[in-house]
């Protein structure tokens, strides 16, 4: 029996496609509006397809989740070698955190989701987050190697920091969001020079 998790993909057919993108559309509306919990019934409502369809292509809450911010994942990871190419280490650094922060937290649940996948094989998210977590531990380990980070932050660390920034900016409400200033605050506490400014 294969125990590997369900990774959705894109059907071939025409008819398929669409519906997968639809169900894709609506999720993200619904993610972005209702946080991880939302419908699926709503979601596949949305979409105009029945639930059955929707569990065809998702056949669980988890693939949905995964294959709606795969994209923002895959970005983040692209993202990590061009800042590395033609950036000072400790400015690619601190703006791939930023997005990072951003991604974390388009939806409510999405920090604990990622987490969570971030060290668990079983998750379908896990392949994207082992990826994205080996990207922005080469741009930490560039930014010790000139001396712009203390050498004992593990990128475990560095993750657990840039989870903490995108819960506040998860829960942020009416428009606050403190998440700059204590991703900020965070970053004066590992390096060894000034963080640029937002």
């Amino acid at each position: 029996m294969d125990d590997r998790p369900y990774i959705a993909q894109r059907p071939k057919r025409a008819d398929g496609q669409r519906n997968y993108d639809a169900i894709l559309a609506a999720a993200r509306k619904a993610f972005e509006a209702s946080g991880s919990d939302a419908s699926l019934e709503e979601i596949a409502s949305q979409a105009g397809v029945a639930i059955g369809t929707l569990y065809r292509h998702f056949p669980n809450r988890a693939s949905l989740v995964e294959a709606s911010t795969r994209d923002g994942l895959e970005n983040l990871v692209a993202q990590a070698g061009r800042l590395a190419a033609d950036r000072d280490p400790l400015d690619a650094l601190t703006e791939w955190m930023r997005e990072a922060v951003v991604h974390f937290s388009t939806f409510r649940g999405l920090v604990g989701i990622l987490t969570q996948s971030m060290y668990d094989e079983g998750t379908p998210s896990h392949a994207m987050c082992a990826a994205m977590h080996r990207s922005g531990a080469d741009l930490l380990r560039a930014a010790q190697t000139a001396g712009s980070v203390r050498a004992d932050l593990t990128p475990d660390e560095l993750f657990d920091l840039m989870g903490a920034a995108a819960w506040v900016r998860e829960q942020a409400t009416s428009g606050r969001d403190g998440s700059p200033r204590l991703l900020r605050l965070m970053l004066e506490g590992v390096t060894t020079r000034s963080v640029p400014p937002s």
